[in-house]
């Protein structure tokens, strides 16, 4: 019997300069931790997952190509988590707010290791920042802040209703996401963000955006592995069922996971 995909899924980072530092104890040093929904949901799948550390040296990161490697080469698939604003700086701007300055360390390890697996061909799938830092990683922009530099009637990030925001997105007629849901046009989705792919990096198309305002929420790489990028959480819907036509996201995680395992042979 063969062995269940392993998949590797990029650690947020938390730093004991946040306020919580003050209850002492674990928090007041460096962490690396992952959404227990984020596991689970691979998890659904029939798939083992596995926390993939940052290194870091002095505040920033030491960067470690052949570390990197050798995780692309033992594992199958990569997830790139939510988590923190990507920083400006990671896509050639400075932050329009000090709010909005974003993680700088965490946006160097990401890339970094979706360079690795890229390079590797191994398929790679990211989930809000995640998608974001796809796009970056391949040359693309974001907006830093939706409201005030694409207003719009669409509501995408509520903070008292977290995952339970909702908004609708439309399914681009032959996209690789039209293929997964055969006969669904339009759709709907939590929305848990304030930033979105402006300019979109090299060999990437749309394949989803919300409605009515237009703005990307689904990308997907022309290259040779998979890559696809979603603005949604499935890992959140797949837990409740808070609106009556979320997207149910099996078909996605079924994609990804049966492409680690044809290219692991």
């Amino acid at each position: 019997m063969s062995r269940p995909p392993l998949i590797g899924i990029s650690a947020r980072i938390y730093f004991p300069a946040a306020p919580v530092a003050d209850i002492g104890g674990v928090f007041t040093r460096t962490l690396h931790y992952l959404e227990q929904s984020v596991a689970h949901w691979i998890l659904g799948g029939r798939a083992l997952a596995v926390m993939i550390p940052a290194i870091e040296s002095q505040g920033m990161l030491a960067r470690s190509e052949m570390s990197l490697a050798e995780y692309a080469s033992q594992l199958d698939g990569l997830v790139l988590q939510g988590g923190n604003d990507i920083a400006p700086e990671s896509y050639g701007e400075t932050p329009l707010r000090p709010e909005w300055s974003g993680d700088r360390v965490r946006d160097r390890y990401e890339i970094d290791l979706f360079d690795a697996f890229v390079s590797a061909g191994k398929p790679v799938v990211g989930i809000c920042r995640g998608c974001q830092l796809i796009n970056v990683a391949l040359g693309g922009t974001l907006y830093q802040d939706i409201p005030s530099q694409r207003p719009s009637e669409v509501q995408h990030l509520h903070v008292q209703q977290y995952d339970r925001q909702f908004h609708d997105a439309e399914i681009l007629p032959g996209s690789g996401l039209a293929r997964l849901y055969p006969g669904v046009q339009r759709t709907t989705i939590n929305s848990i963000h304030h930033q979105a792919v402006k300019d979109l990096g090299r060999d990437l198309v749309v394949e989803a955006r919300s409605v009515p305002d237009g703005l990307v929420e689904a990308i997907r790489w022309r290259g040779p592995s998979l890559v696809f990028g979603m603005q949604w959480h499935p890992e959140f819907m797949a837990q409740d069922q808070h609106h009556p036509s979320q997207l149910d996201g099996r078909p996605i995680l079924e994609e990804f996971l049966a492409a680690c395992l044809r290219r692991r042979g």
